[in-house]
C-alpha cells in the first residue's frame, strides 16, 4: 500500500495541471494580500475564492485522474493486493498531493500576511475542502464507468454546492418567512460542506453582524470551542462517508 501511495503522490506532483493550480492559488493569494491595506479584509476577499475555485479543482481534477488511471487500477487488481488498499492509497495520494498545492499556495501567503488564530483557521478550512471534494469525487467515478458522465456528476456536484444550494435555502426562507427557521439553517448548513465552512470563517473573521439574527444564532452554536469541534466533525463526515460509499462500490465492482 505505501509503494502506491508513493507512486501515485509523485505521480500528481508531477502533474501540470496540479503545478498550474499551485502557482494559480499562489498569484491569486500574494495579489489579494498586497491590494488590502487591510489583512483581515485580504482573508475575507481570498475567502470568497477558495470557496470557488479549490472545491471545483478538486473535485474535477480527482474525478478524470481516476479515469485515466483506469489501466493502472486494472494492473494493481491483478497484482495480489486488496482493493480497499488500492482505492485507499489512490484516495490519499490524491488528498495529500492537492493538500500540498493548497498549503504551498494559499497556506504560505497566510502565515505571512495573518499569521494568527483565524489564518489557521482558513488554512484548517481549505484542506478540509480539499480533501471532503477528493472524497465526493471517488464517489462519483465510482458510480458510472462512463467518463463523461462521473465529469458531469461532479461538475453537477460542485455546481449543488456552490450555488444549488443557497438557491434552495433562499427559496425556502421566502417561503416560511413567517416561521422561526434560524435553528433549522443551522441543521441545513450540515447538508454543504463549503456553507460549512464559509459560516465558520465569517464568524471568526467576525463579521456575523452582518448576517443578522440567523447571525447571532450561527454565533451562539458556532462560535464556541463545541460549535468549531461540530463543524469540523461535519466535515469530517463530508470526508468519510462518500469514501466508505465509493469503497464499497469499488469492492464489489467488476472490473
Amino acid at each position: 500500500m505505501k509503494k502506491v501511495l508513493k507512486y501515485v503522490i509523485l505521480d500528481i506532483v508531477q502533474n501540470k495541471t496540479v503545478l498550474i493550480y499551485t502557482l494559480l492559488l499562489a498569484i491569486i493569494s500574494f495579489s489579494v494580500f498586497s491590494l488590502e491595506s487591510n489583512s483581515s479584509k485580504g482573508l475575507l476577499s481570498l475567502l470568497n475564492i477558495i470557496l470557488i475555485i479549490v472545491p471545483l479543482i478538486c473535485i474535477v481534477f480527482s474525478t478524470i485522474y481516476i479515469y485515466n488511471s483506469a489501466e493502472f487500477i486494472e494492473l494493481l487488481l491483478s497484482q495480489p493486493l486488496k482493493r480497499k488498499a488500492i482505492w485507499l492509497s489512490i484516495f490519499g495520494g490524491l488528498a495529500v498531493s492537492l493538500a500540498l498545492a493548497f498549503l504551498i499556495g494559499v497556506g504560505i501567503p497566510i502565515l505571512i500576511y495573518q499569521p494568527n488564530g483565524t489564518g489557521f483557521m482558513m488554512i484548517a478550512a481549505g484542506l478540509f475542502l480539499t480533501v471532503v471534494f477528493v472524497s465526493i469525487a471517488l464517489l462519483s467515478a465510482s458510480f458510472t464507468r462512463d467518463k463523461a458522465k462521473g465529469i458531469g456528476l461532479s461538475v453537477f456536484i460542485w455546481l449543488y454546492s456552490s450555488l444549488i444550494f443557497d438557491a434552495v435555502v433562499l427559496f425556502l426562507l421566502f417561503q416560511f418567512q413567517d416561521y422561526p427557521l434560524e435553528r433549522v439553517m443551522v441543521i441545513l448548513s450540515f447538508l454543504n460542506p463549503i456553507d460549512l465552512s464559509r459560516i465558520q470563517m465569517l464568524l471568526q473573521i467576525d463579521i456575523s453582524a452582518l448576517m443578522g439574527y440567523t447571525g447571532a444564532i450561527f454565533r451562539e452554536f458556532f462560535g464556541n470551542n463545541t460549535g468549531i469541534a461540530m463543524s469540523f466533525l461535519g466535515l469530517t463526515g463530508w470526508i468519510a462517508i462518500p469514501l466508505f460509499i465509493s469503497l464499497r462500490k469499488f469492492e464489489k465492482k467488476d472490473l
